[in-house]
């Protein structure tokens, strides 16, 4: 259920994720920080500023516009609020917080040209199912100027970017983490494979010191020669008392099909290189080339599913986006449509083309919440409307298989677990940082 966190984390979060243009941006330009030029913000009626920030301003207008949006959204959906005190102090801290981003954004040096947000308002238009001209039409209806709603359009963008760019880039994820993580979910995992060379320098069964020295002294130089560059499989052929066919090659086999020993000597090395000592078993001494190894892997169970995604945005709240989901999910049951057709007409994702289809995803691809939710459904099923950071969405699971990914399939699907959750403690020490930097000059209200 939202509450006052929620609202504030979508603060922290801007008006883009994932590089995915919010469709509601209209709301954003009501509120967009202005340049302090003569403070002729507070000449408004019954308005004034109550912060300054770097060289923008917060006007107690703007404070209170928010807060009556965020007390709509929590009337609509039932979230609990704060006291009134406390809720005006989080909005107009949360303000602050964008206000000194926004400048460190456009001191950057980072840049949005022309062409890319005429793209940009386009995409808006096309999003709201409305072109240029009734877009501009709108924007008039609410007291809103077009080239003001373009450049508060250009900031968002910036910013988003800026900030994707400076959180990420503090985001460390080492390799020890990712094997920790991977050993942590290595029940599944099948064994890896290889195929080993052995030169044996057979022991004759009660054979004394002397010839079991002898025998040593004999693999030991097969072994020098091996690492000298000669070739095994020869050295196979002239000394190995062990099968010699294909170079003493084993065949390509599970670890848990060879010895042990030999999966211990070789499991370090790479295809072409010789295990660096002899090895002594019962049988006699043994000399290993790696030939070929196949890292075993990790069988996950992947998912194949769709979603129509709905943004929240100044024409649509989010309870109104949940309650519009949900009519979906009745006429889908009803038989009145299919969630293909309501995918290609609705959904607010690039995904809409192909009726919400999200092709075979494994476990992490997403964000918790979908995923939760995803995995809670059976094929066919489709789930309540769900709320992610992204907006809200209704998912189907068509179908799910279980299969192998390779290891640099695990490690990458390990890798953005890691930086999912670390990615908000980054963004509140990147937030802290912008913040001490900014100067922030609070205002008492005109007597």
């Amino acid at each position: 259920m939202p509450s006052i966190p929620s609202f504030v984390h979508a603060l922290r979060r801007g008006a883009l994720a994932a590089g995915l243009l919010v469709a509601g941006l209209v709301v954003a330009a009501a509120a967009v920080a202005q340049p302090v030029q003569g403070e002729r913000s507070a000449a408004r009626s019954a308005d004034y500023i109550v912060a300054v920030v770097n060289q923008e301003l917060v006007t107690n207008g703007e404070v209170q516009q928010r807060v009556a949006a965020v007390r709509r959204d929590a009337a609509q959906s039932g979230a609990r609020l704060p006291v009134d005190d406390e809720l005006r102090r989080q909005v107009l801290e949360a303000m602050i917080n964008e206000r000194a981003q926004l400048t460190h954004a456009r001191d950057s040096g980072m840049r949005i040209d022309e062409a890319e947000l005429d793209r940009t308002v386009a995409n808006v238009a096309a999003q709201n199912r409305i072109d240029l001209a009734q877009l501009r039409e709108r924007l008039r209806s609410e007291g809103i100027d077009f080239t003001r709603f373009r450049n508060t359009l250009r900031d968002q963008m910036l910013l988003e970017r800026v900030r994707e760019r400076e959180v990420n880039s503090r985001i460390r994820i080492s390799e020890a983490e990712i094997d920790t993580l991977l050993a942590s979910r290595a029940s599944g995992a099948a064994p890896p494979e290889y195929n080993v060379a052995q030169l044996l320098i057979g022991v004759p069964e009660g054979a004394g010191e002397a010839e079991v020295a002898e025998r040593r002294r004999v693999a030991e130089q097969a072994l020098a020669r091996a690492r000298d560059g000669e070739d095994f499989a020869q050295l196979v052929n002239e000394l190995s008392t062990g099968p010699k066919e294909q170079g003493g090659a084993l065949g390509l086999r599970p670890a848990d099909r060879l010895p042990e020993l030999f999966v211990a000597a070789v499991a370090p090395l790479r295809a072409g290189q010789t295990a660096p000592q002899v090895l002594r078993s019962g049988a006699g001494f043994h000399v290993l080339k790696l030939l070929e190894r196949r890292d075993g892997g990790l069988r996950v169970t992947q998912t194949r599913a769709r979603h129509i995604l709905l943004r929240p945005s100044s024409q649509l709240s989010e309870s109104a986006a949940i309650e519009r989901l949900a009519e979906f999910k009745q006429q889908v049951a009803a038989g009145a449509a299919s969630f293909e057709q309501l995918a290609r007409q609705n959904s607010e994702d690039g995904s809409a083309a192909q009726g919400g289809e999200l092709g075979w995803a494994s476990p992490g691809q997403f964000v918790p919440e979908f995923e939760d939710a995803m995995k809670s459904l059976q094929p066919e099923q489709i789930s309540d409307p769900v709320v992610s950071r992204f907006g809200v969405h209704l998912i189907q699971v068509l179908e799910r298989r279980t299969q192998a990914v390779d290891r640099k399939q695990q490690r990458e699907i390990a890798r953005n677990l890691l930086r999912e959750r670390k990615f908000e403690a980054a963004y509140l020490e990147w937030s802290r940082e912008v913040r001490a930097r900014a100067y922030v000059e609070m205002r008492e209200p005109p007597q």
